[in-house]
C-alpha cells in the first residue's frame, strides 16, 4: 500500500499543493495535518507510522515534512527500513536501503536541516531589525480598532456581553480585556 503524508506548520498555511502531489503519485491513503514540525508527537504522523507494514511505501513531498532534524530523519528512515517500508521523498527520489541510498539520504537530510536553520536565523535577524523601529510591536496586530472597542464598551453600559458580541462581533473575552485596560 502507498501512504502519503502532508504537513504544514501553521493553521494559515495550505496543504493543497502537497496533497495534489501525493495524489499524482497515486497514494492509496493520504494523512495530512497542520502541526509544527518541531514537535515529535504529531498525531496524524504517529497514526500513520503505526499503520505502515512491510512492503508499504511512505511518500512525502519534501524531507522537512517528514523529520525535524538530520538525526530524526535518519532514525525514522532506519526504523521504517527495519519494518520493510520503502520511503519516497518526491523532491529527492526513492530512498533505498543500500549504502549509497543511505549516504545520499544522510547528505540530503543534513542540507534540509541546514536550510531550516538558515530560515530560523534569517527570521531572527529580521525580527532584531524590526525591534529597532520605534513603532515595533511584538505579536499579532489588533483585530479591532480603538474606535470599535470604545463603541463596544459603550454598548456594554446598556447591553449584556452576549448582546454586544452579537452586535459588534467582538468576543466577550476581548471585551473583558478591554474593560480591564480601561479601568487601569
Amino acid at each position: 500500500m502507498k501512504y502519503g503524508y502532508a504537513r504544514v506548520s501553521t493553521i494559515n498555511q495550505d496543504l493543497k499543493t502537497q496533497i495534489q502531489a501525493l495524489k499524482k503519485e497515486n497514494c492509496d491513503v493520504i494523512y495530512s495535518e497542520k502541526f509544527t514540525g518541531t514537535k515529535a508527537d504529531r498525531p496524524k504522523f504517529m497514526e500513520l507510522l503505526s499503520k505502515l507494514e512491510a512492503e508499504d511505501t511512505l511518500v512525502v513531498t519534501q524531507l522537512d515534512r517528514f523529520a525535524r532534524s538530520t538525526v530524526d530523519a535518519i532514525n525514522k528512515v532506519k526504523q521504517l527500513f527495519e519494518k520493510g517500508v520503502k520511503v519516497h521523498v518526491l523532491n529527492m527520489g526513492l530512498v533505498e536501503d543500500t549504502p549509497t541510498g543511505r549516504l545520499t539520504f544522510n547528505i540530503m537530510s543534513s542540507f534540509a536541516e541546514f536550510e531550516r536553520d538558515m530560515i530560523v536565523e534569517r527570521t531572527q535577524e529580521g525580527k532584531a531589525i524590526a525591534k529597532q523601529r520605534e513603532d515595533f510591536r511584538e505579536g499579532r496586530p489588533n483585530k479591532y480598532s480603538k474606535k470599535q472597542i470604545d463603541h463596544a464598551l459603550e454598548l456594554l453600559v446598556t447591553n449584556s456581553y452576549k448582546q454586544v458580541e452579537e452586535i459588534t462581533g467582538i468576543s466577550k473575552s476581548t471585551l473583558i480585556r478591554a474593560k480591564r485596560k480601561q479601568t487601569k
